[in-house]
Order: C-alpha cells, then sequence, then structure tokens
C-alpha cells in the first residue's frame, strides 16, 4: 500500500481560495476535472512545487519530479472544486487514508461554511 502523507502546502492554499471565494460548487468533478493535457501545462508553467498544490496528498513512494507523486487533486487549478473534495474523500476512505480523508472533510465544512 502507498505511503500517503497530507500536503499541508495543498491544505494551506485550498484554506485561502476558499475563504477567497475562489471554489465551485456546482460543477460535477467529472466535468471539472483537469485534463492530462491541462495538468501538463500546469505543471510546466508552476512547476512541480505548484502542480503539487493541488493534491491533499503526496505518495512518498514516488520520485520527487513525478506527476504520480501527488493524488487526491481538489481543484481545477484556478478554483477548489466541492465535488472533488467529496470524491476525495470518499477515496480516502475507501483506501485506508484517515488523514486525507479528514483533511478533505475539513476543506469540505469550512467550504460549506462559507456557502451558508
Amino acid at each position: 500500500m502507498p505511503t500517503y502523507r497530507v500536503n499541508d502546502a495543498a491544505v494551506t492554499q485550498a484554506e485561502k481560495l476558499i475563504d477567497a471565494g475562489e471554489y465551485d460548487d456546482t460543477t460535477e468533478w467529472s466535468e471539472a476535472a483537469p485534463s492530462t493535457a491541462e495538468q501538463n501545462d500546469d505543471r510546466e508553467r508552476e512547476g512541480q512545487e505548484g502542480y503539487g498544490e493541488w493534491h491533499l496528498a503526496v505518495d512518498q513512494d514516488k520520485g520527487e519530479g513525478t506527476k504520480g507523486r501527488y493524488r487526491f487533486p481538489y481543484g481545477d487549478f484556478s478554483k477548489v472544486n466541492r465535488a472533488a473534495l467529496i470524491h476525495a474523500k470518499q477515496r480516502a476512505s475507501q483506501n485506508d487514508h484517515p488523514e486525507i480523508e479528514q483533511a478533505a472533510d475539513e476543506l469540505l465544512q469550512r467550504l460549506d461554511a462559507k456557502r451558508s
């Protein structure tokens, strides 16, 4: 089983985006998820670190410069996607990653509080 840890930089970025109202609470993640080309473009533009800040988990078994090092995306490189947070929380729960599940849940609660 992969060794995942919470990506604190991603959580911090997501919190800032949510607080600033930069979230999408209507688009399904299957429609909003960046394509492979969009992922590659962002990674080229923002670098590995910037790309990683859009993922809630780091797979410590993957090399530092690899795209596969980052897991559990939560947005489209511009906004947090509510459905992506739900998806991340469910996947983390199903795959026994309680820390990732908790991070996604806390962000989801923060977003929902901001919405109301």
